[in-house]
């Protein structure tokens, strides 16, 4: 179940990434999306490509409360993350 969870939590993260990102998303959206992704980052112990895919995926957000990040990134980020968030599902 707390895969399905995080799972749902990558999925909707890289929506907002992919589709949100230029649009100047509220604040906290992207605190709360950006530390979520870096404690699940830190409870992978970064022993996989996963747990890499979420703190880059973190670091992004954190990174756009601050400056803009260029599209091109985003969008990577937010391929990753959905890949993982529906393998995660399934």
């Amino acid at each position: 179940m707390l895969v399905k969870l995080l799972g749902g939590i990558d999925l909707i993260g890289g929506l907002i990434l992919i589709f949100g990102s230029n649009d100047g998303l509220p604040l906290p959206i992207l605190i709360i999306f950006g530390i979520i992704l870096l404690i699940k980052a830190g409870i992978g112990k970064l022993k996989d490509f996963a747990s890499w895919i979420d703190i880059f995926a973190g670091i992004i957000f954190i990174l756009l409360i601050f400056l803009p990040v260029y599209w091109v990134v985003c969008i990577i980020a937010g391929i990753l993350l959905i890949q993982k968030g529906i393998f995660s599902l399934l």
